[in-house]
C-alpha cells in the first residue's frame, strides 16, 4: 500500500498498530479482525472476503459502504 491515510489506533496485533479504518486509491476500508497465520507469519489469501484487503501483520480490513 502506497499512499495511505490511517485512522485512529484502535490497539495493535504483534508490535503494530491497529487503526480503525485506512484510506488508500481504491477506498476507505475499515478494520474487521486478525488474519489466521501460521507461526512463520504467513497468513493465506483464501480467509479474504470480496473487497477485502489484508496487512503484512495478518490485520484484515473490509471496504466501507
Amino acid at each position: 500500500m502506497e499512499q495511505a491515510n490511517f485512522g485512529r489506533p484502535i490497539g495493535s496485533h504483534l508490535g503494530k498498530t491497529i487503526y480503525e479504518s485506512i484510506e488508500n486509491e481504491d477506498g476507505q476500508f475499515t478494520f474487521d479482525r486478525i488474519a489466521d497465520c501460521d507461526t512463520d507469519g504467513c497468513c493465506p489469501l483464501d480467509q479474504l472476503h470480496k473487497n477485502e484487503l489484508m496487512l503484512r501483520n495478518g490485520l484484515i480490513y473490509k471496504k466501507a459502504s
